[in-house]
C-alpha cells in the first residue's frame, strides 16, 4: 500500500478548509476557496498532491453525498403549497439560460445539427447556467427581515423545483453522450423514464418502511447508515442499469427520505462526513485534476457567460414572476434573487468533464461566475429593498 495518499489528503483536507474559510469571511462561497486550493497544491500551481485513483474515488462520494443531503433539503410540503406561481418561474429559469448558454457556446463553437457531439456540448453549457443556488439570497432575505415574505417563498420553492428539472435535464443531455444507439433522443427517453418508475417504485417501499422504523424508533444512529446505504445503491442502479447520473440517483435517494420524521437528522449526520472529509476531497480535487488554461478566447467566452448567466436568470424568473402579477420591484427581486449560483454548477460541469462532454478549460468560466453572482447578488438584492429594510 503506497501510505503517500494519507499524506496527500491531509494535504488537501487542511488546505481545502483553510482557503474555505478565507473565502468566507471576504463573503465568497466556501467552495471557490477549496477549488482554488486544489489549483495551488495541483499541477496548476505547486504540484505537491498529484491526482490518483483514490482521490478520484473519493470525490466521487464526495458529489454523491452533497446531492444526498441536497435531496433530503428538499420540501415537498412546501413545494405542494408554493402553487403554480413558483413553478413557472423555475420553468422559465430553466428554459432562458439554456436556450441563451447554447446559443453562447454555438456563436464561439459553431452550430452543429441535433444529436452532433457539438450539440451535445453546446447544450450541456446551457445546462450548467440553469442551476441556481439560494443560500447567499436566504442570508440576505433572512438577514434584512424578507425570508417569510411572498417574495421569499416563492424564490425558496421555486429554487427547489429549479434543482429537480435541473437534475432531470442534466440526465437527458448526460444520456445524449453515450454512443450512438444510447445517446438516440428516444433511447435516453425511454431510459430516464424507466429509472424514474423504478426510482419511485423502490423509493415508496423504502419510504414506507424507514417512516414506520423511524416512528418506532426515532433518533437512532442506524437509520442514516442505511438511508446512505440507499443512496449509494440508487446511484449505482442509475449508471449501471439505466444509463442515468449517478447523482441523479443520490438526489433521488435525498427525496425519498426528507419527508420522514428524522430528515433532519439523517442531513445533520451525512453532512458532517461530507463537511469534514469528502466534500473538500471533492472540490479541491476539481482543482488538482484539471489544468487550468486560460487564453484570449476563453477569457472572452467566460466574460459573456458570466454576464449572459446572470442577465438570464432576472429575465426568465423576473419576467414570469410579472406576469404572474407581482409589481415590478417584486419582479426584479424574485429574478435577482434566483440569480446566484453554487456548488450545484460545479457538479454539473465536473458531470460534463468526466462524461467527456466538456473540457477542463470550462471550469474557468464557472468559478468565475459563481465569484461574481456571489458577490452581486447581494448587493442589488439589498438596493431593491432600501427603505423597506426591517
Amino acid at each position: 500500500m503506497d501510505y503517500n495518499i494519507f499524506l496527500d489528503l491531509a494535504i488537501i483536507i487542511f488546505a481545502a478548509k483553510l482557503l474555505g474559510i478565507g473565502a468566507k469571511k471576504i463573503h465568497i462561497p466556501q467552495v471557490v476557496g477549496e477549488i482554488v486550493a486544489g489549483l495551488l497544491i495541483g499541477a496548476n500551481v505547486f504540484g505537491i498532491v498529484k491526482p490518483n485513483d483514490v482521490i478520484t474515488y473519493l470525490a466521487e462520494i464526495g458529489v454523491i453525498m452533497i446531492m444526498f443531503v441536497a435531496g433530503l433539503e428538499t420540501d415537498l410540503k412546501e413545494l405542494k403549497q408554493s402553487g403554480i406561481s413558483a413553478l413557472l418561474v423555475a420553468s422559465f429559469g430553466v428554459l432562458i439560460p439554456l436556450v441563451f448558454g447554447y446559443l453562447l457556446y454555438s456563436c464561439f463553437y459553431g452550430f452543429v445539427p441535433f444529436g452532433d457531439k457539438g450539440f451535445v456540448k453546446a447544450l450541456f453549457v446551457g445546462t450548467i447556467i440553469t442551476a441556481t443556488s439560494v443560500s447567499i439570497t436566504v442570508e440576505v432575505l433572512r438577514e434584512i427581515g424578507k425570508l417569510k415574505t411572498k417574495v421569499g417563498t416563492v424564490i425558496l420553492s421555486a429554487a427547489i423545483i429549479d434543482d429537480v428539472i435541473g437534475i432531470i435535464l442534466l440526465t437527458f443531455v448526460c444520456g445524449m453522450s453515450g454512443n450512438s444507439e444510447s445517446a438516440r433522443p428516444l433511447s435516453v427517453i425511454i431510459r430516464t423514464v424507466l429509472f424514474f418508475v423504478f426510482a419511485v417504485g423502490v423509493g415508496f417501499v423504502i419510504y414506507k418502511l424507514f417512516k414506520y422504523l423511524d416512528k418506532k424508533k426515532p433518533h437512532r444512529r442506524r437509520w442514516p447508515i442505511f438511508s446512505l446505504a440507499v443512496c449509494l445503491f440508487l446511484a449505482y442502479a442509475a449508471e449501471k442499469w439505466f444509463g442515468v447520473a449517478d447523482i441523479t440517483g443520490a438526489f433521488l435517494a435525498g427525496v425519498i427520505f426528507c419527508n420522514i420524521e428524522d430528515s433532519d437528522y439523517i442531513a445533520k449526520k451525512i453532512d458532517i462526513n461530507s463537511y469534514m472529509f469528502f466534500s473538500p476531497v471533492f472540490f479541491a480535487g476539481i482543482g488538482i485534476r484539471n489544468k487550468i488554461v486560460i487564453d484570449k478566447n476563453i477569457l472572452l467566452f467566460s466574460i459573456l457567460f458570466v454576464i449572459i448567466a446572470m442577465a438570464c436568470k432576472i429575465a426568465g424568473c423576473g419576467c414570469m414572476a410579472r406576469l404572474r402579477k407581482f409589481n415590478l420591484r417584486d419582479s426584479l427581486r424574485i429574478g435577482v434573487g434566483m440569480m446566484a449560483r453554487g456548488e450545484v454548477a460545479l457538479i454539473v460541469t465536473q458531470k460534463g468533464v468526466n462524461t467527456g462532454i466538456l473540457d477542463a478549460e470550462f471550469f474557468t468560466p464557472v468559478i468565475l461566475l459563481i465569484v461574481v453572482s456571489s458577490v452581486v447578488t447581494p448587493i442589488l438584492l439589498k438596493a431593491l429593498y432600501k427603505g423597506e429594510i426591517i
